[in-house]
């Protein structure tokens, strides 16, 4: 039985310009712990008329209120509050996050203590920031006047819910815009923290406004309202598709961060035992539901049978347990919904690569989404468990024998968004890094970002990128203004 967080909320509303609201036509939803699968809350479920309700906040609170109006330094020392609150709070939000999530309560400690560092990277930021001006000497001065978009329409996904929400509520509010955030209905309750958050820090009410619900109906609301003027979405490839073809009717500015099938190539001259262990972490850490898990493992002939053989070992000893338990590794997927899904590419995988890990639901976890770390070897690149993003505890080993070939394999998805390569030959490294069609590339390492770098992939990963400036840049629009300093040479039209 899993451990319940104390203060645990039985009902989650909306936070409406400022005010705990529930839905306009009493609408709800349940809501699930993914280790029992039972009902523990109920959550407004949004719709049109409260997204309505929502949007007129945000739009109020843009139009007449004082945020964008705010100094830098005015809106950055409110954003620390916000870091330091999130800091204080990072015992109780992990444990919510893990309770909502089933994220191992170790990893869903550091989602917390990173929410706080968004915060506070982009409190530096706008105060650092500058624009760029142009001189012609004695005829014109040309400067860029930045000014926020409006109401920003945020919508974030199920795996580490608040970090990735945080991810874009700080530049969001950073560059002066309102927000609307629709947290996904599978893991609504850390989101559920924010209003207190903000209000605590000072964030000036109808500023951050939150509707829970389906993506069907608050989603498709939010995404189609014509007072919301940009979308920051994460999440899967077919439903960025459909807010594409959506945002179309209004021409509104878009940031996608969709799925991944990252490759991690492994060369016969790699430090193996670093390699082995970075992979393992780059696809079962967090579950194995994080977009830029390394699904794909290409090995190098020479040392393929010894890396199977070792990975499956340690795969095979990975802890799988209570989300709740410190030595969990581990913990159960989101939901059932999702939990059939992962179990259905397990299923197909055994018809297209050779099992050696996993497979099944682990020995004593009768009930809960658990499923054991899963490993398949010799899959082949036409396998559907090579081409298509699982989103759980499931790896492919494929070995290469060539650059050429690896490269080829690397690059044979739909999918761009991460690449990781492991050799120790400098130009190697280099070059081949350079070729991978990825937007995020890490050598000799897995998943560690400076927050100043961009992150977004390409092909059917992504549109856009943000992080650091790029971030911002999103947020805003810049104006080109441009100042006559001297004569200007104009043709005299009808003077003759």
């Amino acid at each position: 039985m899993t451990n319940r967080p104390a203060n645990l909320p039985t009902h989650l509303q909306h936070h409406i310009g400022g005010k705990a609201v529930d839905s306009i036509g009493g609408e709800t939803f349940e809501v699930i712990d993914p280790v029992t699968n039972e009902p523990y809350a109920t959550a407004a479920a949004g719709q049109q008329a409260d997204v309505d309700a929502a949007v007129a906040a945000a739009t109020l609170a843009f139009e007449e209120g004082p945020w964008p109006r705010m100094k830098a330094r005015e809106r950055a020392r409110i954003l620390m509050r916000i870091a330091d609150v999130v800091a204080s709070r990072d015992a109780e939000l992990a444990q919510y996050e893990s309770f909502d999530s089933g994220l191992p309560i170790t990893q869903a400690k550091g989602q917390a203590q990173r929410a706080a560092e968004n915060f506070r990277f982009f409190a530096d930021l706008i105060v650092a920031q500058r624009d760029d001006a142009y001189k012609v000497p004695g005829q014109q001065l040309n400067y860029v006047n930045r000014k926020p978009k409006g109401v920003a329409g945020l919508i974030t996904p199920w795996n580490t819910p608040f970090m990735l929400e945080s991810w874009k509520l700080a530049p969001a509010l950073a560059s002066g815009c309102t927000v609307v955030l629709k947290p996904a209905e599978f893991t609504p309750l850390s989101a559920s923290l924010w209003a207190g958050i903000f209000a605590e820090a000072g964030l000036p009410d109808g500023v951050f406004n939150l509707v829970h619900g389906i993506g069907e109906d608050a989603g498709d609301a939010l995404v189609k309202h014509p007072d919301v003027p940009l979308i920051s979405f994460t999440g899967e490839s077919s439903t960025g598709q459909l807010i594409f073809r959506n945002c179309a009717e209004h021409l509104k500015a878009m940031s996608m961060e969709l799925g991944g099938k990252s490759p991690a190539v492994v060369f016969a001259d790699a430090d193996l035992d670093a390699a082995i262990d970075s992979t393992l972490f780059g696809v079962f850490s967090l579950n194995g539901e994080r977009c830029t898990a390394g699904s794909r493992i290409l090995v190098e002939r020479a040392v393929y049978d010894e890396f199977v053989e070792r990975y499956a070992e340690r795969a095979k000893r990975i802890v799988v347990g209570d989300p709740s338990d410190p030595r969990t590794e581990v913990g159960a997927l989101v939901h059932p919904e999702h939990y059939d899904k992962v179990m259905s590419y397990v299923e197909i995988g055994r018809g297209e690569g050779r099992l050696v890990a996993g497979g099944g639901r682990p020995e004593g976890l009768d009930t809960g989404n658990y499923v054991a770390p899963t490993v398949f070897a010799d899959v082949p690149p036409t396998a559907r468990i090579f081409q298509e993003e699982i989103f759980g505890p499931v790896v492919g080993i494929t070995p290469f024998d060539s650059d050429e070939e690896a490269l080829t394999l690397a690059n044979d998805t739909r999918y761009g968004l991460a690449a990781y390569v492991w050799t120790n030959d400098l130009t190697r490294a280099h070059t081949f890094a350079q070729s991978i069609e990825a937007g995020m590339v890490w050598l000799n390492s897995h998943n560690v970002r400076d927050l100043r770098s961009p992150f977004g992939g390409v092909k059917a990963s992504g549109l856009g990128h943000e992080g650091g400036y790029r971030s911002l840049d999103f947020y805003s629009d810049q104006q080109a203004v441009h100042i006559t300093l001297g004569d200007v040479h104009t043709a005299r039209f009808g003077a003759h």
